[in-house]
């Protein structure tokens, strides 16, 4: 089918831009006319291409689409009668209009909203599409609509909490970097003439001090593009091979202070959408094949494919979980609990809980760590250029006081 770049006119007179699959240039203008949209111009392509400076579907988004679906789901409106005034309110947002209005095309072609949403993967995943088709043919699809808003305001808060946690560090490594250039490059190379004029021996700690200034002098591009070449290539590598991927998130796992944070992070995120789809009817084992895709990180989906395994070989929800090494005692005790009385889903949302509040208390203690530590970093590294700087002046002044 081809792909069209337009330029379209709304009801207020102003242009919008936009690009859309249709069967021809008839096809395109019935489309853009369901948008309430006038054709103005049009360009045709051969592939997709978004246009610079389009806004991306956000989370943000989607729980106002999850939002906006259960409120009128829940008061007996039709699902096209929803979706219509949900994308007369996008104005302002034209690509999540037109995903919109290719939803409400493919209802009115007979198609399920599920199979209406797996059509547009970059925005709906496949465990977003899961749960919806669990909602239609359970009919229980204002909850799950209502438990979807719920889990992606939970995702962006841990998103706001990770955030939290990376920002502080990187602000001031890159000022640390700033600094260090500047003192390499500018200061210590019109102190060292200086120095050597005295004619005495330096000390070890300021030869190393000009051997690292000139290094960054002459080398500084090199300097700056190897971490981002070594970092291309890493990812190079990790796309490339699946043990290396492995290795490295496993490692990922173990990093000091924001190892375990992560950790808890992904398994909080695995065990709340673990209990959404259970409690939408979807069978265990397809719960976990769906959270492979979820954890974002291949050690724990990796723990979490043998957890599927064993269960599918007989053993039990809580023994397949505790056999993968990644659930402290505590939680799988609340599984076996919950699998013993057929409340597995509220157990799983337990677990969610707990490790929400580990990751709260965790991020709280992190920063507060962090704050000092890269302060007395920043403290050593200036120190040690001031005293390989400034000593040799003082011993000087000194032996001629003497």
């Amino acid at each position: 089918m081809p792909h069209y770049l337009y330029q379209a006119m709304d009801a207020s007179g102003e242009v919008v831009p936009g690009n859309m699959e249709a069967a021809n240039v008839p096809d395109l203008e019935l489309r853009l006319g369901r948008m309430g949209l006038d054709l103005v111009d049009y360009t045709v392509t051969r592939t997709r291409t978004l246009a610079l400076g389009r806004r991306p579907v956000t989370r943000a988004d989607l729980i106002n689409f999850c939002f906006h679906m259960e409120q009128m789901t829940g008061a007996g409106v039709p699902i096209l009668e929803g979706l219509g005034d949900l994308r007369d309110s996008m104005a302002q947002h034209p690509r999540f209009r037109e995903i919109i209005t290719s939803l409400i095309e493919s209802i009115e072609a007979g198609r399920q909203l599920s199979d209406a949403l797996q059509a547009h993967p970059e925005v709906f995943d496949r465990t977003f599409t899961s749960l919806v088709r669990a909602g239609e043919h359970s009919g229980r699809i204002t909850e799950v609509f209502h438990n979807l808003a719920d889990s992606l305001k939970w995702q962006d808060e841990l998103a706001a909490r990770t955030r939290k946690i990376l920002t502080y560090p990187l602000v001031v490594g890159v000022v640390v970097l700033a600094v260090t250039f500047f003192l390499m490059i500018y200061l210590v190379p019109q102190l060292t003439a200086f120095i050597h004029n005295m004619g005495q021996q330096l000390p070890l700690h300021t030869r190393v001090l000009i051997v690292v200034s000139n290094l960054v002098i002459h080398w500084w591009p090199v300097l700056l593009a190897a971490p981002v070449l070594a970092w291309l290539l890493l990812r190079w590598r990790l796309r490339r091979s699946g043990a290396a991927r492995r290795r490295w998130d496993g490692m990922v796992l173990r990093l000091w202070l924001l190892g375990p944070v992560l950790h808890k992070i992904i398994l909080a995120r695995f065990a709340t959408y673990f209990a959404l789809m259970y409690a939408a009817g979807i069978p265990v084992l397809e719960c976990l094949r769906l959270s492979e895709g979820i954890a974002g990180n291949r050690a724990i989906a990796d723990g979490i494919a043998r957890a599927q395994q064993q269960i599918a070989e007989g053993a039990s929800v809580a023994a397949a979980f505790q056999n993968t090494g990644m659930f402290p005692p505590l939680v799988v005790r609340m599984l076996k609990v919950g699998e013993a009385t057929g409340g597995l889903d509220r157990a799983l949302r337990n677990v969610s809980y707990f490790y929400d509040r580990e990751v709260r208390d965790m991020t709280d203690r992190v920063q507060a760590m962090m704050e000092p530590a890269m302060t007395v970093i920043l403290g050593l590294l200036l120190g040690w250029i001031m005293l390989s700087v400034l000593g040799p002046v003082y011993d000087t002044i000194g032996s001629i006081r003497l």
